[in-house]
């Protein structure tokens, strides 16, 4: 298969300086780095494509060479001082630092088994205070026959004899020594000519687990967390990698979120707004609140309760319950409350019943 142009890789051109090829490297590491596209195998190859390139690239020894013989000249990582590829990973820590909010193990790409999402649905409540769910999650374990050796109880693995257990094979070409992965035993150094028959010599099974979720207060819809060590167990003792529980939000017939403020509307009748009165307003915790509506009160006020909305989930203090005022005009009214009404309009010097042409010399005036 043809391996892409270490310079095409990055975007660069072959005389690229060392700041602008580490500019271009840390813009492709950003962009596909695992921990910010969990699930995605595409992203994943090329953010290792971009980290080897990197490695090559970024060395004067090894880039002369590419630059003189290719990928053949680097071929099977033989020359001396030449990192393997997960040397390279451990390499870029500088890179990563600050930009994905973890500095350690996994920020420094140590080899783990596959990540895994699972999407939870929770209650607006739950998301404003906080809960602990329990989910039911299926992934690979270590298998408990053979505790992840692939190999049949009482027929441990054997160390290849092509490698002599080194998982490597040298060669000599032109002024180098190369080596390449052992072809026999794929690098590993040993060979199972027993497999174990739970596992059929993978070293892991199928296994249902329940994971404890700690949901914090404040989170949104999409907010992301992370258990470490709850992903897929990796061949052969590879620690495990991290689920990622994607959150869902269900709306609420009463409340709305804007960021920490919550919306919530309140009806009034119009001798509510228009007299002033004292309402009971709910609050998120299924409390209730007295407050004052003052006389005049006209549709669309806002009334403000700090520190009643959502709590700030990186912080202390919480958001502000927004009270909206609705002046609602009565659909049906009795005998008693039109002759109120009609009362009210021609004290104010305005009939209910006035006629077009008097509405316009109004205008008039």
């Amino acid at each position: 298969m043809t391996r892409r142009d270490y310079y095409e890789i990055l975007g660069v051109s072959r005389n690229v300086s060392e700041s602008e090829l580490k500019k271009a490297y840390r813009q492709q590491a950003l962009k596909y780095h695992p921990d910010k596209n969990p699930g995605d195998h595409t992203a994943e190859e090329k953010f290792k494509e971009a980290s080897e390139a990197y490695g090559v690239l970024k060395d004067p020894e090894k880039r002369s060479i590419y630059d003189q013989f290719g990928h053949e000249g680097l071929k099977g990582q033989g020359f001396s001082g030449f990192q393997g590829f997960e040397d390279i990973f451990s390499s870029f820590g500088d890179i990563f630092e600050g930009f994905f909010g973890n500095t350690g193990s996994r920020g420094r790409r140590e080899q783990t088994g596959a990540d895994l999402r699972l999407d939870v649905a929770i209650k607006f409540t739950e998301a404003v205070f906080g809960a602990e769910k329990e989910v039911d999650i299926t992934k690979h374990g270590p298998c408990k026959t053979c505790r992840g050796t692939r190999a049949k109880p009482g027929y441990p693995p054997e160390a290849c004899s092509t490698c002599r257990g080194t998982g490597q094979v040298v060669r000599a070409q032109g002024f180098f020594s190369m080596a390449s992965p052992c072809p026999d035993c794929r690098g590993q150094g040993q060979v199972i000519k027993h497999p174990c028959p739970a596992c059929r010599g993978e070293g892991r099974v199928p296994e249902k687990k329940t994971v404890s979720v700690s949901i914090p207060a404040g989170v949104d819809e999409g907010s992301r967390l992370r258990l470490r060590g709850e992903g897929e167990h990796g061949p052969q003792g590879i620690p495990p990698g991290d689920l990622y529980v994607f959150i869902h939000v269900e709306s609420d017939d009463l409340f709305h979120r804007e960021g920490h403020d919550v919306l919530c509307r309140l009806n009034l009748s119009f001798s509510q707004a228009a007299l002033g009165a004292d309402v009971e307003v709910p609050l998120l915790d299924e409390q209730t609140k007295v407050i004052t509506v003052k006389a005049g009160t006209q549709s669309g006020e806002m009334i403000r309760i700090h520190g009643a909305g959502i709590p700030h989930i990186r912080g202390h203090g919480r958001g502000t319950l927004i009270i909206q005022l609705v002046v609602e005009t009565p659909k049906k009214t009795n005998k008693r409350q039109k002759e109120i009404l009609q009362e009210l309009a021609e004290i104010d010097g305005k009939p209910v019943k006035e006629t077009l042409k008097g509405f316009f010399q109004k205008l008039k005036v």
